[in-house]
């Protein structure tokens, strides 16, 4: 039986998916915007920042707002080093030597922390003020998904005030229109694009710590599923445009919790092949995405 407090933890659910998605999918479409470049190391960054969190809060002690800020600061600088090490001297290469270069770091992240930090799965436990709940009437929410529908917002809105106010955000959004003429007009696209890759990898960051904090678990893969899944919320949304990403993973989260919760429970295992199904389905009916334009020359 579908009761109203049913639902409505459906839609909390469904908020606290879709944000960690949109955070991820971001990330994703900020760099192929400027670089044509499609990340597949991008959700290993998720890895290392609950990683980074984990440490922060079990050797380090760390209070919970620290625990999120510093995996940012240093996924980010992560970030700009994979991109001044790995894709910069392929900048100008044909771009599948940079989407199969994305392939190799993502793998060495995924190996590397195998074999430093084991395969074994490890907890994370938060503080206990973030999984105590609130009770809405009959409706009963942990601070925890409170907190991330509540952090994914704020950081979406400042990320849009970033792009749409500040110089080197509008010098990303020429550098996403025509790179080359951007260039000529005197751009310094180097910078535009360590930024590009320092927010894109900070965010990500942010999104593994949240999502580890909301499933307890550490592992060295477990940044590849969500990493696919943003991917596929971006080219929803429409790869390359910002509110697109946004509003791909908050859909990509309504469907795939909603999918699981009114679906028959014979079925729910199919939830991955539901996701690829609805990309198709909107892939058919708008090549280009939801917000996405068709590309253009940006030679």
């Amino acid at each position: 039986m579908f009761t109203p407090t049913y639902l409505a933890q459906q839609l909390i659910n469904a908020l606290n998916l879709g944000s960690l998605y949109a955070l991820v999918a971001i990330g994703l479409t900020m760099v192929y915007g400027i670089l044509r470049l499609i990340n597949f190391a991008h959700g290993d960054m998720m890895t290392l920042g609950a990683y980074l969190a984990l440490a922060g809060i079990s050797a380090l002690v760390l209070p919970a707002w620290a625990a999120l800020v510093l995996p940012m600061l240093v996924i980010a600088l992560v970030g700009v080093l994979i991109e001044r090490l790995a894709y910069r001297p392929l900048r100008g290469a044909p771009e599948v030597a940079m989407l199969i270069t994305s392939l190799a770091v993502s793998s060495l992240i995924q190996n590397g922390a195998t074999m430093l930090l084991t395969a074994q799965p490890r907890p994370l436990r938060v503080p206990s003020a973030l999984t105590q709940r609130i009770a809405f009437g009959d409706l009963s929410i942990a601070v925890m998904d409170l907190g991330i529908i509540a952090l994914a917002a704020v950081l979406m809105v400042a990320l849009g005030v970033f792009v749409k106010r500040t110089t080197i955000g509008i010098a990303m959004r020429a550098c996403s229109e025509n790179l080359r003429a951007a260039q000529l007009m005197g751009v310094d696209v180097n910078r535009v694009i360590v930024v590009a890759f320092a927010i894109s990898a900070g965010l990500a960051g942010a999104a593994g710590v949240l999502w580890s904090s909301k499933f307890g678990l550490v592992d060295p893969f477990m940044g590849f599923v969500p990493g696919l899944k943003a991917f596929v919320a971006a080219v929803i949304g429409g790869i390359g445009s910002i509110p697109g990403a946004m509003l791909g993973g908050y859909l990509l989260g309504f469907a795939e919790v909603f999918f699981v919760a009114f679906a028959p429970p014979e079925l729910s295992g199919y939830r991955d092949a539901f996701v690829f199904a609805l990309l198709l389905i909107v892939l058919l009916v708008r090549p280009a995405g939801l917000l996405g334009r068709g590309e253009v020359n940006r030679a």
